[in-house]
Order: C-alpha cells, then structure tokens, then sequence
C-alpha cells in the first residue's frame, strides 16, 4: 500500500522536496497531539514520587492545555508577522528543550513550569502546521493534506497511553518527556531542511503585533478554560470575568491599528459558521472520551482490560479514516463533505443514546464505528473550508482560531457534556450531543446556500 505522504505527493506534482515537507508537518501535529495524551497516564506515578495530590498533579496537563488554549491564536498571528518557517522553528525548538525539562525536573512545580512552556511550543507548532498547508500543497489537494494531518493527530492521541505506560514501567516518569527529544531534533531537522523560506511580496502589508489584545485574550480565555476546568466554587467570577475579558477585547480590536483578530473576518457568515461548527463538534467528541470510560465501567460493569480495549477502538478508526476522508473531500468538494460527516455524527451520536441500552457494548462500539468516521470527514472539509482561499498574511492568524475553538469545544465537552452526564444519565446524555451536532449541520447547511448565493 503507497503511504500517504508518497500519495500525495505524487498527486500534487510539486517539487521533490514536497513529501519531506509534510514528512516535517506530520511529525509537528504528532508531537503537539502526544505532548496532550501521554502525560495523563503519568499522573499517579508523579502524585507518587512528588508526594502530591491529584488535584496539584493534574496541573502537569492543565498547564500544557492552557499555554496552548490562551497562545495559539497569537503564535499564528506572530507567524504571520515574523514568518511562519521562522516561528516553527523556534516552537520546535521550544517544545524540545522543554521536553529536556520535563523529564530532569527535580520537584512538581518545575515540572508545571516546564509544562507550560512546551504547551507554548506546542500551541506554536499547531498553528503554523495547518498555515504552511496553504503555502506548500495545491488547493485541489488540500482536503488530502488536512486528513493526514488529521490522522497524525490521531496517531498522537492514540499511541500516547499506551506508549506513556509502556516507558514508565520499563524506564520511569522521565521517559514519558523525553520521548519527545530524539523526535522534536528528527522534526527540527527536517523543517529546517525542507520548509520553503519566509517571503515577503512588495505588496504584502504585514502590520504590528497586538500586545493588548493579546494579554486581554490570553486573560480571558484563561478564565474561561480554568472555569470550565477548576471552577468548583469560583465557576461564576471566572465565567463572568471571561465575558468581561471578552468584551474588553472586542472593544481594542475595533480600536487599534493592526488587530490581533480582524473583527471584520468573522462577520463572515461562512467562516464564522465553520468555527461554530468546529466547536460544537469537538464539544461532542470530548463527551465520548469524557463518559466513555465511566459508562463502560458503570453501567455495563467491564473491567479495566476490557474498557481500554473497547475505548481504543475509536482512535483506531480516526487513525484509520482520517487520509481517506482528505481525499474524498478533494473529490467530492469540502462544502458536501462538512454536511456529509455531520450527518454522519448525528446518526453515531444517537446510536450512541439509543443502542447500548439494547445492545450492550456491540451497541456502544457500532455507535463509535459511525460517529468517529463522520468527525474525520467533517475536520478535513472543515478545515479545508476555512484555510483555503485564506490571504497570505491571514494563514497563521486563522489557522490559530480554527485550533481554538477546537479546544475550546474540548474543554466545554469536558465540564458541560460530563455534568449532564453525572445528572441524567447516558441516553440524555448522547441526545444532547446529537442536538448539538444537529445545530453544527443546520449552520453547515445555511453556509452552503449562502455560498450558493
């Protein structure tokens, strides 16, 4: 079987050099995606040898997703401004020191810093992996492109327990951050090597960086992404000072010269709708990671082998579909392909309300089998929806806005889609996800008329 790399490469008709390109963005989306997954399975053996609580562990994945969740709109921003091979290489090199960090700290809250630091590495690599897309791959191929980013990402998410417990028992808490070395120095390399140079046309109008709307941002997704993760007892003063964060950055951006976000970009019904969407459906794919474990557990009493077993039948599948669903969107056009994978979702997620209750865990899986293909599906045309016709200067800055409300739909899955699910149960719980994708698919669906128009 022709790997996809070498496929698409082919297909593109570019320079030689174009599959080590991708070979460089594969592997950033890898290590940014296994930076999130592989520390999580870490956490009691730190609890153990730092002689913490969970509650203070949990902060070595918290501080990752957080630099990522408050940074990667400015890192695509800065991109743009400074160049997007320039700050892809310093992320890289960011994310790798780090990684030294992490694993030689001598106490946890070194290792926190050191967390957050390569979660800045991270949410630089991330936002610029999907921006260089659009410089080096043909439109009629960026479908292609994005599913195997897509299946890298996958790759990421999947491999990192496994993975992370496999080097803790054999090699300690350490191995499980400096796994990332050898691999961040292979990706170095090769970028440096294979990205094509920074340039800059006579005409392009690059601006100045936005130091206020990017503390203001940064503060106020802060406050939300620690509302919806460590509220508790402070859930409304972080919510309200994230709505007050909000609007005070909305006020400078209609103010200053050269905006961190163009406010003007999003009252583009299209992309506006594409970033809605995008949300709601991470929001969903966080409930199956989020109540999966608890249902299994719970409510059809498998024992741990077995709900790890079952649990990793969906990343399979989006390892699996994620470089097909690319290339059925560069064949069949990215607007039919959105509505085509959320359909997809809907069908899986009431799957998912309706046929464990009479199935048991062949009902489960059969609603995963569905619901994961369609996600694939609708993050390549999505992605390609909204990166494709971007203007040059525009690539990073998007490309990080597309990444943000990824996570943030990830972290409201998390809190929102896990409170229903504590309260009402499974079945609730999958009917409101799949109001939520129906949502998604009615603004796809206005999108495409729109576009018709």
């Amino acid at each position: 079987m022709t790997p996809p790399v070498q496929t698409l490469t082919a297909n593109a008709q570019k320079t030689p050099s174009l599959r080590w390109v991708l070979a460089s963005l594969s592997l950033s989306m890898l290590l940014s995606s296994l930076g999130t997954s592989i520390a999580n399975v870490g956490l009691p053996a730190l609890a153990q040898v730092f002689g913490a609580s969970f509650q203070q562990v949990q902060w070595v994945v918290l501080a990752y997703l957080l630099a990522i969740t408050t940074l990667i709109v400015s890192a695509g921003r800065l991109g743009d401004l400074i160049g997007r091979r320039r700050l892809l290489l310093i992320g890289i090199a960011l994310f790798t020191l780090a990684s030294v960090l992490c694993g030689l700290a001598p106490s946890l809250s070194l290792l926190i810093a050191a967390r957050a630091v390569q979660g800045l590495g991270a949410a630089i690599m991330m936002a610029l992996t999907l921006a260089f897309i659009g410089e080096t791959v043909p439109k009629a191929k960026t479908g292609s492109a994005m599913g195997l980013l897509g299946t890298m990402s996958a790759i990421g998410t999947a491999l990192g327990p496994s993975l992370g417990g496999v080097l803790i028992a054999g090699l300690g808490w350490q191995a499980i951050f400096l796994i990332n070395v050898p691999l961040g120095i292979l990706t170095f390399a090769l970028a440096w090597l294979h990205l094509p140079a920074d340039r800059r046309g006579p005409n392009t109008v690059r601006g100045d960086f936005d130091p206020l709307g990017t503390l203001l941002l940064a503060l106020t997704l802060a406050a939300y992404a620690l509302a919806m993760t460590q509220g508790h007892g402070s859930f409304a003063a972080l919510l309200l000072a994230a709505v007050v964060g909000g609007g005070l950055f909305v006020f400078v951006e209609a103010k200053v010269a050269s905006p961190l976000i163009r406010l003007g970009l999003l009252r583009d019904l299209a992309l506006s709708g594409s970033l809605a969407s995008n949300l709601l459906v991470s929001t969903v794919m966080m409930a199956t990671l989020v109540v999966g474990p608890f249902y299994l557990t719970r409510g059809l009493g498998l024992n741990l082998a077995l709900v790890g077993m079952v649990m990793s039948i969906g990343p399979i599948i989006s390892v699996l579909s994620g470089f097909p669903a690319g290339r059925v969107v560069d064949r069949f056009g990215a607007p039919m392909m959105a509505v085509v994978g959320l359909m997809g979702m809907a069908a899986g997620s009431m799957a998912l309300a309706l046929l464990p209750a009479l199935l048991g865990v062949a009902g489960y899986v059969a609603g995963i089998a569905v619901l994961t293909p369609g996600y694939q599906l609708f993050q390549a045309a999505n992605n390609t929806l909204v990166m494709v016709d971007v203007p040059g200067d525009q690539r990073g800055m998007m490309s990080g806005l597309l990444s943000l409300s990824r996570n943030l739909g990830l972290i409201t899955g998390a809190s929102v889609i896990g409170a229903v699910f504590v309260a009402s149960g499974m079945r609730i719980t999958f009917v409101v996800t799949t109001v939520l994708i129906v949502a998604a698919l009615a603004i796809a669906l206005a999108g495409r008329g729109r576009n018709a128009n």
